[in-house]
């Protein structure tokens, strides 16, 4: 199967007081490169898509995608993304913010949608995390979307069709939004 990784990051990150995408972890590595790495062996190619002037954030690690409407929010920059990718198999969505992700959990939702799911998600504590996996019969509605509120109308259409992963990693759910985010993750 062709899936496709899409990483999500356009957003202005206004909350977090600077550059958070940049910002390195204490390993060393910036957040949004850290996330990349964590889904870039799970998938075929990694499309990024990036808010103008951010093109070499990622270096030649994943293919950027210039977003001119990352303003507008997750719904924009996820049809940017969609559109660079073209028709695949499936697409995996993650967030640039979340680089707390095991890799194990990202093979579940990709091996979810090699397995037939239309729409997979992983859950931690019942609570619905990321990378989020699509099928590919979605890409016009993927296309369609617009605004901050990304694919959750698409989930919210299909909710019988999700297939919801529970995930013993708590970095589902656990994205960089201020500084105090950074603090040491939450044990299970």
């Amino acid at each position: 199967m062709n899936i496709v990784g899409l990483l999500l990051a356009a957003g202005s990150a206004s909350r977090f007081g600077s550059d958070k995408l940049r910002h390195r972890l204490a390993h060393g590595v910036p957040i949004a490169v850290q996330a990349l790495r964590n889904l870039k062996p799970e998938v075929d190619e990694v499309f990024a898509a990036v808010k103008p002037g951010d093109a070499e954030l990622f270096g030649a690690e994943c293919q950027p995608v210039i977003c001119e409407r990352a303003a507008e929010g997750m719904g924009a920059s996820l049809a940017c993304a969609v559109r660079a990718a073209g028709a695949r198999d499936g697409y995996l969505v993650a967030l640039a913010d979340m680089p707390y992700l095991r890799r194990t959990s990202i093979a579940a939702v990709r091996q979810a949608l090699e397995g037939g799911a239309a729409l997979v998600a992983p859950y931690w504590h019942a609570r619905r995390g990321h990378p989020v996996g699509i099928a590919g019969r979605f890409q016009e509605q993927l296309l369609a979307l617009h605004g901050d509120a990304g694919a959750k109308s698409i989930l919210a259409a299909h909710e019988r069709e999700l297939v919801k992963i529970p995930i013993g990693d708590p970095g589902v759910i656990r994205d960089i939004d201020t500084p105090a985010d950074l603090l040491p993750p939450i044990r299970t």
